[in-house]
């Protein structure tokens, strides 16, 4: 089974992510939930990236606020997609997290969604929308997903 794996560089960023599970769960796509930061353990970001085609791993969303370095490190350590959410934590607002997300170099690409709920959301649609490609149940799942949207 493919599976999305989540990120985030600071457990305080978890209830925003929130729903991000809760989407990945009702398009039932398998997911895994981390806290490292890419600032303070970053031996075990590299290592948790580097066995991610052992665990199936298809697609990251990495999410972060400030400097925001997380989903460009996960992207530098891989060639799998890697999604990222700006967290708006400092005092910026979180322009910070979004132009450190936007702005990464040639060669190490990050999709970037929008600021805080909103981005963890769609992080989820754009996640299970990759893996749509080669999965026809995923792919029913997020037409679904987007109809009932219409009815809000």
């Amino acid at each position: 089974m493919r599976k999305v794996s989540i990120i985030i560089g600071s457990k305080s960023d978890s209830s925003i992510m929130e729903k991000t599970k809760e989407i990945l769960d009702e398009l039932e796509v398998p997911y895994d939930f981390n806290v490292i930061s890419a600032h303070r353990d970053l031996d075990k970001l590299r290592e948790y990236v580097s066995n991610a085609s052992k665990e199936n791993i298809k697609v990251f969303i990495a999410a972060a606020g400030g400097a925001a370095a997380l989903p460009g490190v996960v992207a530098a350590m891989t060639n799998l997609p890697v999604i990222g959410v700006p967290i708006g934590s400092s005092s910026l607002g979180g322009i910070d997290a979004l132009m450190s997300i936007v702005q990464m170099p040639p060669g190490i690409p990050v999709g970037c969604v929008a600021l805080d709920s909103w981005g963890a959301r769609n992080s989820a649609i754009y996640a299970a929308s990759i893996l749509a490609l080669s999965d026809p149940k995923i792919n029913e799942n997020i037409t679904k997903y987007k109809n009932k949207l219409k009815q809000k």
